[in-house]
């Protein structure tokens, strides 16, 4: 990094290294803001939701999620045989996914239906730590939603009798899932060719489904990445080289849960990140921030992050509260390719925009992208004018969240993930909202119902 670029507050571990740029949310700001935190029982809150009490007050249940990770997930190792890799199934503990993944041996292709939570979480796995050797020459396909041609166009490439269909639904109702399900089944004519992942069984028993794993109903979908639901990307998708690549997995998550609890300089990281992006947006007119990814297998990580954010943090403004302005927008990309598109605004509009940038400095395929990174985060955060035309200024002026890695792995990951939830867990205890209803999600499906019912 720059010597010349303004840093107001650093962070580093032995996961990842954090700078606070260009910024004036000043040490004496959070200050006030942890006072205010402790005045909302931060600490007890955060104890309560990692040692499994209710958090949900809405729909009076707990968040499983930290749990899920403590455990080390679903699943344990794998091992490779003479003639191909299959994961250890006595480490399984779950008869559906063990005969699942027998009938699985002799498929070529591995479709996956499944929206939102059940999408954003395998995707961005297998993209991340898929990379390179692979358990077997599986090949995955998603499909997410109710258009026929999204699944026609999937399904007409490949061979009934080499297919295999992971479904993934917390609640099996959502309505694009079910209509691309009943198309695959018309296709597949083979139930034994298709697994459910799901916390409502009852549902998933309607289709007569073989193989059906359930998960708690306490795993909320934009937090079910650390679920059965991530099934697909560990069973069929992990490096051989890492043999507990997930489990490495679900330990960088629970490594984060213990320093949120026991480490005072991750805490205040964590802290600084939450308490700005509220003070931003209420008092410096930032409704929107940018996730910008520079190291292609992240790719889909401003997607899952997007969701994480928008679906916690976009509620209604508690009463009790001084904040009025709960959840940002968050879009964003990959790095690279957000440069030939909306950076124009970025740097020359007229926005009041904040930025997160990731970085992989230890990049071994594009030492590009890092430069790129760096040199984005220096023009974001202090603009450019000497010795520039007036057309070509550049504005500066957004505050800039950089996180850097030194590699991305699977444990590098999970802390990362974790992270972004403690970020956002500590948002709505100082917001006093609830992050773990949607019931902005559930308006959607039940006014699409009474729609469809007044058509016809």
């Amino acid at each position: 990094m720059s010597k010349e670029m303004s840093k107001t507050y650093t962070y580093e571990d032995n996961i990842l290294r954090y700078e606070f740029l260009n910024n004036d949310f000043t040490e004496d700001l959070y200050k006030e803001f942890d006072h205010k935190a402790t005045e909302l029982g931060l600490n007890l809150k955060i104890d309560d939701l990692l040692s499994g009490k209710v958090v949900n007050l809405t729909e009076n249940q707990a968040a499983f999620h930290p749990k899920y990770r403590k455990n080390k997930g679903f699943i344990h190792e794998f091992i490779k045989s003479d003639t191909d890799f299959a994961p250890d199934v006595e480490g399984l503990k779950d008869e559906a996914l063990i005969n699942f993944m027998y009938e699985a041996q002799s498929a070529e292709n591995i479709v996956s239906l499944g929206i939102g939570g059940s999408y954003e979480g395998p995707k961005l796995l297998i993209e991340s730590l898929g990379h390179g050797e692979v358990l077997s020459e599986w090949k995955h396909y998603f499909i997410t939603g109710s258009d026929r041609i999204e699944l026609d166009e999937t399904l007409k490439k490949l061979n009934p009798k080499k297919t295999v269909f992971i479904v993934s639904s917390k609640s099996f109702t959502t309505d694009e899932t079910i209509e691309s399900l009943k198309d695959a089944i018309h296709w597949s004519g083979d139930m034994n060719r298709f697994i459910a992942i799901t916390a409502n069984k009852k549902e998933a028993q309607k289709f007569n489904f073989k193989h059906i794993s359930q998960f708690d109903n306490e795993i909320g979908g934009r937090y079910s990445i650390w679920s059965r639901i991530s099934y697909a990307a560990a069973c069929f998708a992990m490096p051989v080289n890492h043999e507990n690549t997930f489990d490495n997995f679900c330990l960088g998550g629970s490594i984060a849960d213990s320093y949120i609890s026991d480490n005072e300089d991750y805490q205040k990281f964590v802290k600084m990140l939450a308490f700005s992006d509220i003070w931003f947006h209420n008092f410096k007119e930032k409704n929107t921030r940018a996730i910008l990814c520079y190291d292609w297998k992240l790719r889909s990580l401003p997607n899952y992050f997007q969701q994480l954010e928008m679906e916690s943090l976009g509620k209604r403004p508690s009463k009790n509260s001084e904040f009025k302005k709960t959840g940002q927008i968050i879009f964003g990309g990959y790095g690279p390719t957000a440069q030939h598109s909306y950076f124009q605004l970025l740097h020359q509009g007229t926005q009041n925009i904040c930025a997160d940038i990731i970085l992989n400095k230890d990049n071994e395929y594009n030492g590009l992208a890092y430069s790129q990174g760096v040199t984005q985060a220096r023009l974001l955060s202090e603009g450019a004018s000497n010795l520039l035309k007036k057309e070509e200024t550049i504005n500066g002026n957004v505050p800039v969240n950089l996180f850097i890695f030194d590699g991305i792995d699977a444990k590098k990951l999970g802390f990362l993930i974790a992270t972004w939830e403690h970020r956002v867990f500590i948002s709505s205890v100082i917001l006093q909202i609830n992050p773990f209803d949607q019931f902005g999600v559930n308006a959607g499906k039940i006014y699409t119902k009474k729609y469809q019912i007044k058509k016809d």
